[in-house]
């Protein structure tokens, strides 16, 4: 199950990102279906998954062009709820030459998606083996929804973007939390530079009682680490467009590849694989691959 926002992306892509007061001349526009939750529910169905999403959205022509969407990647919409009184959350987006991205969302009904909506869901929670997040939704209910999962034993997967501080409850929960470097350190107070530093942070995230960490450090790789083991996991050289959206796939590729019976270092390799072919197109949902893509990918 994958609880999280759903959002239409209102992208331009330009030579640079403006500074603040400032208007840049942009090219090409796209409008595409995004949200950190929807992105992530779309990665693991295209990567052969199934997955149940929930979420909140309008009832405006971006809530229903973002559900038909969910339909035809065959991702099960059933708990889906349309809400009359919010528009569906909007993202505008400014991508640069060198394919970094800056980003604001217009939240919407994604901010109305709370704990009483997640009760109604609770059966689901417990049937499925994996329930990932990601924090473009409330806190209490991300708290409410990893509650309910780890009563019923389920592996609670976080990936906490964009970056907020966690409680030692919530954490403590975890089977894994997927921070990048600046996410990391909001959380532990590292300035994560490297792999050394890296590990350092994973360090504290283990200490508040995290399973398992993957931190992404971009262009590097990702550290792998719990109390048995520590790897690094190189990035794969490709040429970047865009990479918003790189995150969501890594994953929600991570988890399919997790519930396909893979190690957890495995299974980061098979997601930088998928997150590493995002970023060579442009937008969010339109950028991430299928898994037939993905096995032929070098």
């Amino acid at each position: 199950m994958v609880i999280g926002s759903s959002n239409t992306d209102l992208l331009i892509k330009t030579d640079r990102i403006p500074d603040p007061g400032e208007t840049v001349l942009g090219g090409t526009f796209m409008m595409n279906a995004g949200g950190k939750g929807a992105n992530q529910a779309v990665a693991v169905a295209r990567m052969g998954g199934d997955v149940i999403f929930v979420t909140r959205i309008g009832d405006d022509m971006f809530g229903r062009g973002s559900l038909a969407g969910y339909e035809r990647d065959g991702i099960d919409v059933s708990h889906i709820i349309k809400d009359k009184a919010a528009p569906s959350g909007v993202a505008l987006i400014t991508v640069d030459a060198k394919g970094e991205n800056c980003i604001v969302v217009a939240p919407g009904a994604n901010n109305r998606l709370l704990p009483a909506d997640i009760d109604a869901v609770a059966d689901a929670i417990r049937h499925s083996e994996y329930l990932l997040m990601q924090m473009e939704i409330p806190m209490e209910t991300i708290e409410h929804a990893a509650a309910i999962a780890c009563e019923a034993g389920k592996k609670v997967v976080l990936n906490p973007a964009p970056a907020a501080c966690l409680s030692d409850r919530l954490l403590s929960g975890l089977y894994l939390i997927t921070p990048n470097r600046s996410e990391s350190r909001l959380l532990t107070g590292v300035t994560v530079a490297d792999w050394e530093s890296a590990e350092r942070a994973a360090d504290v995230l283990l200490e508040r009682g995290v399973g398992n960490v993957v931190i992404t450090l971009g262009s590097l790789g990702s550290l792998v680490r719990n109390r048995e083991l520590s790897e690094r996991v190189p990035a794969c050289r490709v040429e970047a467009v865009d990479t918003t959206a790189a995150g969501d796939v890594f994953n929600g590729a991570l988890c399919v590849a997790l519930a396909e019976g893979r190690t957890l270092v495995e299974a980061v390799r098979f997601a930088t694989r998928a997150s590493a072919i995002s970023v060579t197109r442009m937008g969010a949902q339109s950028s991430i691959p299928t898994r037939s893509e993905l096995d032929s990918f070098n």
